[in-house]
């Protein structure tokens, strides 16, 4: 029989298969030997016993290290005590490579000797979990927005000005001219708006924060929507539908995964809308009677969100920030100039803000005024405020960052665990 997947062999139950990949751990009991072999879909235990193979077969186990590639036939048999619940009795084993010692051990090793092995420690059964999570959660984005009409637009990565701030930019040259690495694909995304409707993003990001957290990273992921004619409450309400379907989308497909990260399902089966939803007026109120001492005009750090998500079992909207601390192309709130109209998706459970958006100013003249105030170059800027130009519309999207949901939904300390080769401060190796 040609090669079996291990996430597929309960169909295979009484008839022989080829299994091939890699040794993830072995132990003997008398004359039986047990192999955990992984091929990167799952596990599974295959069994070698003394009576039922040729003893050239049999003496191979003594050869195997762990990580070493191979190639078994056996025959598949349903077993409750075993990983999956499925065994396969070996009949055959093929070694195609005997690893050299393998660097990571089932003995405890520090997260910086982890790190410098990013590119194995992916092998164990934790990191196959989470980066399982991660694909799906990225399948979810794309299925929600893809059946919705959205339309995908690949914004640049390398930019000739600021999205988010000029203090937070990767600089390169580009054959002498400075450019940087964008930090947002948005405002790219805005004019494909007013070509086509809805549209959206998704790629890397890069922000030049020199931040240790474990809520920061220097290059990440983020998908962005951005729909024209929409205004803040309209993309307040597809921003909490678009996060409970895709984090009803994991539990529905990945709960396996997720329970053996040891994460709670029930906290996460209640992320259903509507969410809350309050203003930064109302989030200062939660602050004041927490104790914490929050002066108005300030942005919301770790600590803020921390304490205000504690009030809540679900993502918290927090709308209408002071208009200085948001980016200079917000619409301000025409009933109080000095708020914006935007909003933060606060995750429950301490993990901070998962999304970042708002209505973006529809105005000509006040865009080229805020550009003016931030001291941002007027001319790499002039297509932007073209789109103020021609026929100009209310239009609203918002970012949401990959790594900072699957850390939610996987109930993970750091990001670093988030991304398949983490860039951080200090961290640029693998």
């Amino acid at each position: 029989m040609d090669q079996v997947y291990i996430e597929d062999i309960s169909k295979y139950v009484g008839q022989e298969v080829t299994v091939k990949g890699w040794l993830y751990n072995k132990r003997s009991s008398g004359k039986i030997r047990f192999l955990l072999i992984r091929d990167g879909t799952s596990f599974i235990q295959a069994v070698l016993s003394e009576s039922d193979v040729p003893n050239k077969i049999f003496q191979l186990y003594d050869k195997l290290t762990q990580e070493s590639s191979l190639i078994v036939k056996g025959v598949v048999r349903k077993e409750e005590r075993s990983p999956g619940g499925y065994e396969l009795s070996l009949k055959d084993i093929k070694i195609v490579q005997i690893a050299e010692e393998y660097p990571i051990t089932p003995k405890p090793h520090g997260i910086t000797f982890l790190m410098d092995h990013r590119h194995l420690w992916f092998r164990s059964s934790r990191q196959h979990s989470i980066l399982r999570v991660r694909s799906e959660v990225i399948k979810a984005c794309r299925n929600y927005l893809d059946e919705r009409g959205y339309v995908l637009i690949d914004s640049p990565i390398l930019t000739p000005a600021a999205c988010e701030g000029t203090t937070t930019l990767f600089e390169t040259d580009y054959f002498g001219e400075k450019v940087f690495l964008t930090q947002s694909g948005q405002l790219y995304l805005e004019p494909a708006a007013m070509a086509l409707g809805k549209v959206y993003c998704f790629g890397p990001t890069f922000r030049a924060e020199k931040s240790k957290t474990r809520r920061h990273l220097l290059e990440f992921w983020m998908v962005e929507p951005e729909v024209a004619y929409a205004e803040l409450d309209d993309i307040m309400e597809l921003a909490e539908d678009f996060v409970s379907e895709i984090v009803q989308q994991v539990l529905r497909t990945k709960s396996k995964e997720l329970q053996s990260l040891g994460r709670d399902l029930r906290a996460l089966e209640k992320i259903k809308p509507p969410f809350p939803r309050i203003s930064y007026d109302e989030a200062m109120e939660i602050l004041k009677n927490k104790g914490i001492d929050f002066s108005w005009g300030g942005d919301f750090g770790a600590p803020e969100e921390d304490t205000i998500s504690q009030c809540f079992e679900l993502p918290v909207m927090i709308h209408r920030y002071p208009i200085q601390v948001k980016a200079f192309y917000m619409e301000p709130d025409p009933q109080r100039p000095e708020v914006a109209l935007c909003v933060d998706m606060i995750a429950p459970e301490g993990y901070g803000e998962i999304i970042g958006g708002g209505q973006r100013t529809a105005s000509h003249d006040y865009l080229l005024k805020r550009i003016k105030e931030e001291n941002l170059p007027q001319e790499a800027f002039r297509w932007y405020l073209d789109i103020r130009k021609y026929g100009s519309v209310p239009h609203s999207g918002f970012g949401m960052g990959i790594e900072r949901v699957v850390a939610w939904l996987c109930g993970l300390e750091h990001l670093r665990e988030a991304i398949p080769y983490p860039r951080m401060l200090y961290r640029i190796y693998p």
